[in-house]
């Protein structure tokens, strides 16, 4: 009894467990009910009651940040900015301000200028100290200003100007983040600033080591600036390459050329000069002038006709005799920012002579830019700028092509930004010069680039677009010139019946036509320096192809010495034709010669000529121009002579005919070719190779090759299986061969084979392929000699065999050596005849 009864609580127990367990695992599915539920809308997003926030806020304790202010301040001087030359660019921007400023309140108040009424900024260095000091006569600061504006990062002096003034759209200041004085410390380890402002009547220093801590003082000299401010840098040992005033003046042509105020920079030059000689340098001479002189008193007595000019003669002998040429070192302040930001006036109001000088000045160049434009933009973004095409120097600037950064220059508020900007301008347009300026871009804080990527994309679609007309309108002007000349020379023809005298004007005009008709237009010359760059814009720049086809120019058979646009090719060409042909090739001489251009020529097919390596990957990514398919001659779809239903039957009929030999030919070849076909277009060749529409032609072939990097294999691979070999039908050797095929079942002799082999490695050669394998055509070519020259086409041949006597003669002449030539009935027999002089010997 008692058993059982344990046994049944047992079980009891353990169902009770399991059940437990069971809605446990129940319990842990379900998800965590919160004492707070978010949906209650009595709750802040921090998840408490009102009455909850109220409480803490009640019992809420404030405490400040604290840093390490050196090192914060080193850490800000050092990350910020990429180059330390920044500095110059920032002191001279600040020291602008502050004339800016100075120039607003003098507007309002006339008598605020006083009598410091210059208004300029200047640089002096000196070198033994290892200082460096930019003063400005701008509106300076008092000593509250010193503490606020230098004591505190990131206070910027304009911002506080700007409101408390009121903005305006005529002050266009430069400074907004209040941290570029503190890019001094970029090269300098202590960085003393003397200030006076007319608000205050003392002049103060301020002086700080960048170590958290700065002092201000009252200026013991007194009032020495009247108004403005200086500050003087002393450098760091690895910062006194700026101590020079080579680099100082590079460094402001480079980032304040266009700054409004005059910039000088104190500067010593060596000058030469005469001086009078003391006296003790002439004691030694005197007893040599004592002797000279009765002499000096007969000869004046004597030639009294010209006493008066040897009188003048030895004045002046004697005044060089008591001077001395000496060097010395001046110095003097000299103007560095001589350039005008001339974008920002009218381009009415701007000559070219000045537009010459902005390019000189910022391309570095002492000639004259081929062509210019300038604008401005208004939209989402602001800006002006001019751009100059360079006077045909391309250069070396596809060596490092892919490298390669934009030749514009980023001003913002006449202040340089960066000057290898290459968001600005595509690759292929990187020869062009030029300045974009704005008083709105986004700066980061550094003031080196550009925030919003949006915004670039803006500038740069204004600018190509910009750039492509200025070269659209230069072709213009070259076509017009043409269209000029070509009238003139009309008129002459109808003006035969000149007088004698009339005749001699006209020649001299005609000739001087002639010296300007051999003059290269400035499209020719610019298409000689940058033609590969527009080629390189057709095949990168899909948005702008259109326009860039226009620019091309190119040789063509009917124009072999002038190059001609698509535009003169198709003003020339049948309206019913519905394709530009072109050949490409390795020169214009190697692409007349092709047999290809017989059949055009025939017909007055007008065909482009390629001479450019690049030119066949510009025309890959040009398929069509003006509703006229691209095509090559070289390739499948470049034969023009297809049309007609009469002419298609008849090649049909000669397709049937020449089966045998094109399928033994195609069986033959194998996987060399792609198929062998009867051609249309050849006149005198027996064959040709050309390519598939969409496979590389033999130059490109050749141009791939080359690469230095490029996987060989492969392109054979995929070259070889795209060939076209075509039979011209019409050639006697053709006939002769379709003969032998068919005699033979399609089994034709080994000779045979061996010449049918000889004319497809011609045909390659002829195509402008290479040969992957010289010595089978150079075997050919052998055996076919040795048949001329009735030799057999095959076989060995003994060495020529010498026989030399054991002793010479004294002579030691030829005598002694004798050549037996061997009885070889490969050679023909000699006819006994010796030509004189010869004796048989070698």
């Amino acid at each position: 009894m008692k058993l059982s009864t344990l046994l049944l609580l047992t079980l009891l127990l353990s169902l009770v467990c399991f059940a437990g367990y069971n809605r446990a695992e129940e319990d842990l599915d379900e998800e965590p009910v919160s004492a707070l539920d978010e949906d209650d809308d009595s709750l802040d997003a921090d998840g408490l009651t009102p009455e909850q926030a109220e409480l803490l806020q009640e019992s809420e304790e404030s405490f400040d940040f604290e840093a390490d202010t050196s090192r914060i301040l080193d850490i800000f001087i050092n990350s910020l900015y990429s180059h330390k030359e920044i500095f110059l660019r920032e002191l001279i921007s600040n020291a602008s301000d502050a004339l800016d400023k100075v120039k607003y309140k003098s507007l309002k108040d006339p008598e605020y200028m006083g009598d410091q009424d210059k208004m300029d900024i200047r640089i002096e260095f000196d070198k033994d100290a290892k200082t460096i000091s930019f003063t400005d006569t701008g509106i300076g600061m008092t000593k509250a200003d010193l503490i606020k504006s230098l004591g505190t990062i990131a206070s910027s002096g304009t911002t506080t100007f700007l409101e408390a003034m009121g903005k305006t759209e005529d002050m266009n200041l430069i400074g907004q983040f209040g941290v570029g004085f503190y890019s001094s410390y970029l090269v300098a380890n202590k960085v003393t600033v003397t200030s006076k402002n007319n608000d205050d009547p003392h002049q103060h220093i301020w002086k700080s080591a960048a170590d958290g801590k700065f002092a201000v003082n009252q200026d013991p000299r007194g009032n020495t600036l009247k108004r403005g401010t200086k500050i003087t840098l002393h450098l760091k040992a690895d910062a006194v390459e700026f101590c020079d005033q080579e680099k100082l003046m590079e460094l402001v042509k480079k980032y304040s050329l266009f700054i409004n105020y005059p910039i000088y920079l104190y500067t010593s030059k060596e000058v030469t000069k005469q001086v009078e000689i003391e006296d003790e340098d002439l004691i030694g001479d005197d007893e040599y002038d004592d002797e000279d002189t009765e002499t000096d008193e007969i000869t004046d007595d004597i030639e009294v006709t010209e006493e008066e000019d040897d009188d003048e003669d030895d004045e002046d002998d004697e005044d060089a005799d008591n001077k001395k040429t000496i060097t010395e070192t001046i110095w003097e302040w000299e103007l560095v920012n001589d350039k005008k930001a001339i974008w920002l006036r009218s381009k009415n109001e701007v000559t070219e002579e000045e537009y010459f000088d902005l390019y000189k000045g910022i391309a570095k160049d002492s000639e004259d830019p081929l062509a210019y434009t300038h604008f401005s933009a208004e939209g989402d973004v602001d800006f002006k700028s001019v751009l100059f095409i360079p006077p045909g120097k391309g250069g070396d600037m596809f060596e490092s092509y892919y490298g390669k950064s934009s030749s514009l220059k980023l001003y913002v508020k006449r202040v340089l930004i960066n000057d290898e900007f290459e968001d600005l301008m595509p690759r292929y347009l990187s020869f062009i010069r030029g300045v974009v300026d704005s008083d709105s871009f986004p700066l980061n804080v550094a003031r080196e680039e550009l925030q919003q990527s949006k915004l670039l994309k803006v500038v740069s679609k204004k600018l190509v677009r910009k750039a492509l007309d200025m070269m659209r309108m230069m072709a213009e002007e070259e076509e017009e010139d043409d269209d000029e000349t070509e009238e003139d020379y009309d008129d002459d023809e109808d003006d035969e019946e000149i007088e004698d005298v009339e005749e001699d004007v006209e020649d001299t005009t005609e000739d001087d036509e002639g010296e300007t008709e051999q003059e290269e237009s400035d499209y020719e010359v610019f298409w000689k320096a940058f033609g590969k760059n527009i080629k390189l814009g057709v095949i990168e720049d899909a948005t702008n192809r259109s326009k860039l086809a226009k620019l091309l120019r190119f040789y063509t058979t009917s124009s072999q010495d002038e190059l001609s646009s698509l535009d003169e090719y198709i003003s020339r060409c049948p309206s019913d034709q519905d394709a530009i042909y072109y050949m490409p090739g390795d020169s214009v001489e190697a692409i007349l010669k092709s047999p290809l251009l017989k059949k055009f020529n025939k017909h007055g097919i007008e065909v482009l000529m390629l001479n450019d390596p690049i030119d066949e990957f510009t025309m890959q990514h040009l398929s069509e121009y003006k509703g006229k398919k691209m095509k090559s001659i070289a390739k499948e779809d470049g034969n023009a002579f297809l049309s007609g239903a009469d002419q298609k039957k008849r090649n049909n009929v000669i397709k049937d005919m020449y089966k045998p030999l094109t399928d033994w030919w195609k069986k033959h070849l194998g996987k060399r070719v792609e198929k062998v076909a009867i051609s249309t277009r050849l006149v005198d060749e027996p064959a040709y190779v050309f390519t598939s529409q969409y496979g590389y032609s033999a130059h490109m072939e050749k141009v791939n090759r080359a690469q230095a990097f490029a996987n060989q294999e492969k392109a054979a691979d995929y070259m070889l299986a795209k060939k076209h070999f075509e039979l011209n039908p019409h050639h006697p050797v053709m006939r002769e061969l379709l003969e032998r095929v068919k005699a033979t079942g399609g089994s034709p002799e080994e000779s045979t084979v061996k010449t049918m082999d000889l004319i497809y490695n011609v045909a390659l050669l002829n195509s402008g392929f290479v040969i992957d394998d010289p010595s089978e055509i150079s075997g050919t070519m052998q055996e076919i000699l040795r048949a001329e020259l009735g030799l057999e086409r095959t076989g060995d041949f003994d060495e020529l065999e010498i026989d030399i006597e054991e002793e010479y003669g004294d002579d030691e002449d030829d005598e002694g050596i004798e050549a037996e030539i061997p009885d070889d009935d490969n050679y023909p027999e000699d006819d006994g005849e010796e030509e004189e002089g010869h004796d048989g010997d070698l």
